[in-house]
């Protein structure tokens, strides 16, 4: 079977990062539609390995954490009248959670808003760190029963409810959100510095991750088709936001500030990474044919 060569892979890779779309970038290199859609997927698989095995034991003091909407195949109000639309169309979360001092995407999880996907991601996260830390989320109610039932007491966490005025009629239906007042910081559990309550750092990478994947920008045909495409993608994003792409102002990856990586990482990393696991495929191939035989 004819594989690109891995200079390549690492071209489509780091196109994808950037934000170009699957048609895009099967315009620049000429490469099918099919073949960026393997890569993708191959390299997301091998992205989520990679994090859920090697981003244990973060040391950090305080985590904020929250959720970003998009969808897959159709909006959720369009489920209802779709063709063929799968079990799992419409909305999407992805909810994210970002160390406020290296900026290291500690965790994420993509999945519904509900409270059983709001639990499976404080579970993971309390799994990877090393240490207590405060944590501020949003006013989600989802948040409460997560974290009480993942960290019990060992936690110093806030929430941060924001006060949003009305919205003016002639901007009605538009996407920009409604003006933000003011904001009450609310104690929960354990003792939350106040001068740290804050959801800042989460909501600037959410709007990193909208810019750096198509699939999430609003107002264009680049959404997901499928979920576990969507899923993928965020792997990638995700492994190269904490271990390619250096922070401006850290001047360093994320994953070299939170002590989890020694090094720079480049796009060709995540195709060594793509390249290991079809080793091992191959090679278990070859051991069933030998036993066939």
């Amino acid at each position: 079977m004819h594989k690109l060569p891995s200079q390549e892979r690492a071209h489509i890779l780091h196109l994808l990062c950037e934000g170009q779309s699957i048609r895009a970038v099967t315009r620049l290199t000429g490469a099918s539609k099919n073949t960026v859609i393997k890569l993708l997927t191959d390299a997301g698989k091998a992205c989520m390995a990679y994090h859920d095995a090697y981003v244990r034991d973060v040391k950090a003091k305080r985590i904020q954490v929250d959720e970003i909407w998009a969808f897959t195949h159709c909006k959720q109000k369009n489920v209802a009248t779709a063709k063929a639309a799968p079990a799992d169309a419409g909305d999407v979360w992805t909810w994210t959670a970002i160390c406020a001092d290296s900026k290291l995407i500690v965790s994420y999880f993509v999945g519904g808003r509900d409270g059983e996907c709001a639990m499976a991601f404080m579970d993971d996260l309390r799994s990877r760190l090393a240490n207590r830390v405060q944590l501020t989320s949003d006013g989600h109610k989802a948040y409460l029963e997560a974290v009480e039932g993942a960290f019990g007491g060992d936690v110093d966490y806030a929430i941060l409810n924001k006060i949003y005025g009305t919205v003016p009629e002639a901007a009605k239906g538009r996407y920009s959100p409604a003006v933000c007042l003011g904001a009450k910081k609310e104690r929960i559990e354990g003792s939350p510095d106040p001068a740290y309550v804050s959801t800042s750092y989460v909501e600037r990478s959410n709007l990193t991750m909208r810019m750096h994947m198509r699939r999430f920008t609003r107002l264009t045909n680049g959404f997901s088709k499928k979920v576990e495409n969507h899923a993928y993608a965020v792997a990638l994003h995700m492994m190269y936001y904490n271990f390619v792409r250096i922070h401006s102002k850290l001047r360093v990856t994320p994953a070299m500030a939170a002590g989890v990586s020694d090094r720079l990482w480049e796009v060709a990393d995540i195709v060594a990474l793509v390249e290991a696991e079809e080793t091992k495929t191959d090679r278990k191939r070859g051991s069933y044919k030998k036993q066939d035989a």
